[in-house]
């Protein structure tokens, strides 16, 4: 173990290895975005300068014999904050991703976007504030005034930002930010997920990134797009200004998933930016189509105090055409074995009601039809079918499930000598 937490520490601080247009609409969108984002930055105070360390004696990798532990077996269980975003139609399936997902110690940002229905948004909320345990933690909070998002344009990104911006204010000792959409699923039990990243550095990303962006320099960073969904408050598609613009010289893009498991660390970058490369990156993806597949990415890797923090991972399972297409196939039940042999903690995408999403709650995260994924931490009985998360006991033991022995062969693969440095930023 000491000798794969030093091969880590060596990997992560390694020895030292214009034209200009100006196009209206494009720079009116562009300020659009800007004072949106200064809009997330209001209600936070005071300096947040991170130092980049990890702990003495953490091993990146979890011991093969899963038992339940507590608070004085080991370092405090790492804690999660979620952003669970939907649209119209996606409330019940938000509902459920979210029990699927709750434990007491997570932070929960959720988001119906402004096409989904006042009414479907007041169900949503109303569940939020009215469940028992999200009323006794006071952990799960919504964002009641929606946000427009283009999920082709750069409101996806603005919303992003909004929610980690929220988590920050509200404070919550949360090591790791997650965003996931209404048509994910989790595939472990939050114990599984906490017990393996107990066990890691707190400072790595899981970021699916390449600089190898191929048809996507001629197709998305040379266009220059707006989206209406910055200024109007009606949804509408992006469009497209007759003239093209180079590709940046300032700093080298990346692309990839935009599914991603960001360290407090680089988030609080990302929001507080104070060498101003995030707020110029955002300035250029403003006008750049699918700019969730590259924001963070480019962000990640032009800053040398994170690029050698990355684990190139969505940590999600998606099935993909091959060769792969805009949209990934919706998971049915003749996935399920792919689905966890993949070892992945995630999937997407998923219809609601889709039968393999109950077989899911059944076979690995033995979870009743409308309840939370029991855990440690819940103490109530279990008789005559009772709910036993309706009592909470001590919210830092955890029970860990064969999941937590699926994810931890997958993390330690990407994190082997094989893929973990070679497939960083480049």
């Amino acid at each position: 173990m000491k000798k794969l937490r030093s091969f880590y520490m060596h990997l992560k601080h390694p020895h030292t290895i214009k034209r200009k247009w100006i196009y209206p609409l494009a720079l009116g969108s562009t300020l659009s975005l800007s004072l949106l984002f200064l809009l997330t930055l209001t209600p936070l105070a005071g300096n947040r300068l991170y130092n980049y360390y990890t702990t003495a004696g953490t091993s990146v990798f979890i011991e093969n014999k899963l038992r339940p532990i507590g608070i004085s077996d080991a370092v405090r269980p790492v804690r999660f904050a979620y952003l669970i975003s939907g649209s119209n139609h996606d409330g019940d399936m938000l509902r459920r991703t979210l029990l699927a997902l709750y434990h007491p110690n997570n932070r929960y940002v959720v988001h119906l976007d402004a096409e989904s229905s006042p009414e479907e948004r007041l169900r949503l909320h109303e569940f939020v504030v009215n469940h028992p345990l999200f009323m006794k933690f006071g952990n799960v909070v919504m964002i009641t005034k929606a946000n427009l998002v283009t999920y082709r344009g750069p409101t996806m990104v603005a919303n992003t930002l909004h929610a980690a911006a929220m988590l920050l204010r509200d404070g919550g000792d949360w090591d790791w930010f997650i965003n996931l959409s209404a048509s994910d699923y989790p595939l472990v039990t939050q114990d599984d997920l906490i017990y393996v990243f107990s066990t890691l550095a707190r400072d790595v990303n899981f970021i699916d990134h390449t600089s190898n962006i191929g048809w996507k320099e001629f197709q998305r960073a040379k266009p220059v797009i707006v989206d209406p969904g910055l200024y109007m408050s009606e949804k509408s598609d992006v469009f497209w200004i007759t003239q093209r613009r180079s590709v940046p010289t300032a700093f080298k893009l990346f692309t990839g998933s935009a599914w991603m498991v960001l360290s407090r660390q680089f988030v609080d970058f990302c929001i507080w930016g104070w060498d101003n490369l995030p707020r110029t990156v955002l300035m250029y993806y403003a006008n750049f189509i699918s700019s969730p597949e590259g924001y963070f990415h480019t962000v990640i890797c032009n800053t040398k105090e994170f690029r050698n923090t990355t684990v190139n991972s969505d940590l999600h399972f998606i099935a993909w055409d091959n060769p792969p297409k805009q949209h990934p196939h919706y998971l049915t039940l003749q996935d399920m074995t792919r689905m966890i042999d993949s070892n992945a903690p995630f999937a997407r995408k998923f219809h609601q009601d889709e039968p393999v999403l109950d077989r899911i709650d059944s076979e690995l995260l033995f979870r009743g039809p409308d309840r939370i994924v029991p855990g440690g931490w819940c103490a109530g009985s279990r008789e005559s079918g009772s709910d036993p998360c309706s009592v909470a006991g001590n919210l830092t033991r955890l029970d860990p499930t064969s999941g937590a022995q699926r994810l931890q062969k997958l993390v330690s693969s990407l994190l082997s000598e094989e893929s973990f440095r070679p497939r960083q930023c480049r």
